[in-house]
């Protein structure tokens, strides 16, 4: 077994076998991974917001599913592989604030799984598999041997997708 790379929060990070990527405390943010199977490429980005164009201070690229995605992209394809081989899994995405409000633009977690599901979508990249709503946190680490991705979830258990 490889190495362990940690992606912090508004950060992405790529490898390949038989390293592995982890990220921790995805509430409301989204674990975007993405797999190539040919070259064992993996990345992984931990975006904590929809879209750049909605905020002023935009200045962390990473921060946000519309600019760090394409960014990861490059980065991978740097690393010989091409978006047409990749696969995607995605994670988190939660409700973690109750808001009694009916404007949806309070739940972070569903504004940001609708914009990665929507840009993975128009880069024709599928999504094979995701662990994305409910009202808890996760924790995930992502297997560049196979593409598995392990989430983990206080109170819900282990389970890999």
């Amino acid at each position: 077994m490889g190495e362990i790379i940690k992606v912090g929060m508004a950060d992405f990070k790529v490898s390949k076998y038989p390293n592995q990527l982890t990220t921790l405390g995805l509430g409301s943010c989204v674990g975007i991974c993405l797999y190539d199977s040919k070259t064992q490429n993996v990345g992984m980005a931990h975006i904590m917001l929809p879209s750049s164009k909605d905020i002023r201070n935009n200045k962390n690229k990473y921060k946000f599913a519309d600019t760090c995605l394409s960014l990861m992209i490059n980065e991978l394809k740097k690393n010989g592989s091409k978006p047409r081989d990749f696969r995607a899994k995605i994670a988190g995405g939660a409700k973690m604030f109750n808001f009694t409000s009916k404007n949806d633009s309070m739940n972070v977690g569903r504004r940001n799984t609708e914009a990665v599901r929507t840009l993975l979508k128009q880069l024709n990249i599928r999504i094979i598999a995701d662990d994305c709503g409910g009202t808890f946190g996760r924790t995930i680490t992502f297997n560049s041997e196979n593409g598995e991705l392990k989430v983990k979830t206080l109170g819900h258990g282990t389970e890999i997708i």
